[in-house]
């Protein structure tokens, strides 16, 4: 009898504040994470963990980091207390060869693209949790070549999850736009959605969108979105939309599921979690 696949997502998480807020977005992590059966493990790509080299956390304990400031101190205290799964990171090692990975055994942990969301959807924090890290030193090719490697961890029991914003400018956020996007910012996030389901082996593509510069200024947040199109590429599968909108004027709060279960829209609020008054929306690090 084939083993079902662990389903997979990617999370559009905005600002640190949905931790402690409840909104439409948080309501769907929670149902998502209520849905899928128990995994063994999480393995999560999340946009703050950018760095020159592709490396898996591998401690027994991950800390939680408050990977931000300029918050209320509520949100600072917040603790994750995951375990983790050193013996993960020889797993996706062995599947992603011949890549190269980095075992991680004291430097990271669990920030706050992946705590931020599994204080929603897994809020028992008693699954094991294991970061893999955004290689900034790769092309967009790479990263969606190296989810479809990892495909092989789903029949293993393990949840596979990105975690950023497909787009994700802060610079240009408008505190008063709340739960709206930009022209360029809905274009832009159109665009992503119709490569993402219809053709995610095509998704780099996207780079020479006329948008692609106002919506992806930096690609640490877009990223992490490639490694579940490499996994549906992989699979020949569609990915659904889990839930959709925009926060702020240019953030996409859009989030995806492949092969898990997609719930009716929540009547909770519709709004992004808030941002700090006091500094600008580059040094919030949302």
């Amino acid at each position: 009898m084939t083993t079902p696949l662990m389903p997979a997502a990617f999370i559009g998480h905005g600002s640190p504040m949905n931790a402690l807020e409840r909104n439409r977005y948080t309501d769907s992590w929670r149902a998502f994470g209520a849905a899928v059966p128990r995994p063994r493990a999480i393995l999560v790509i999340s946009a703050h963990w950018y760095i020159n080299a592709t490396a898996v956390t591998a401690m027994p304990r991950p800390k939680t980091i408050h990977d931000f400031y300029g918050f209320p101190q509520q949100l600072f205290e917040v603790e994750y207390n995951a375990p983790g799964l050193p013996e993960l990171a020889d797993e996706v090692s062995d599947v992603v060869k011949p890549s190269w990975i980095g075992a991680d055994l004291d430097s990271w942990g669990i920030d706050h693209g992946t705590w931020s969301v599994l204080v929603h959807a897994f809020p028992e924090a008693d699954i094991p949790v294991v970061q893999l890290s955004v290689n900034a030193a790769k092309p967009l090719d790479y990263h969606v070549t190296l989810g479809a490697k990892l495909a092989a961890l789903r029949e293993s029991g393990v949840l596979i999850l990105g975690s950023g914003n497909i787009v994700h400018n802060l610079h240009g956020m408008n505190p008063q736009l709340r739960h709206d996007g930009f022209d360029w910012a809905r274009r832009f996030d159109d665009a992503a959605r119709a490569c993402l389901i219809d053709a995610p082996d095509q998704v780099t593509v996207l780079c020479e969108h006329r948008d692609f510069h106002h919506a992806v200024p930096t690609p640490d947040h877009f990223i992490p979105m490639l490694y579940l199109a490499g996994l549906a590429a992989a699979e020949k599968a569609k990915p659904s939309v889990l839930v959709d909108g925009y926060a702020y004027g240019s953030l996409s709060m859009t989030s995806y599921t492949l092969d898990g279960e997609v719930l009716p829209p929540s009547s909770s609020e519709d709004d992004a979690g808030s941002i700090p008054e006091g500094p600008p929306p580059d040094q919030t690090n949302l």
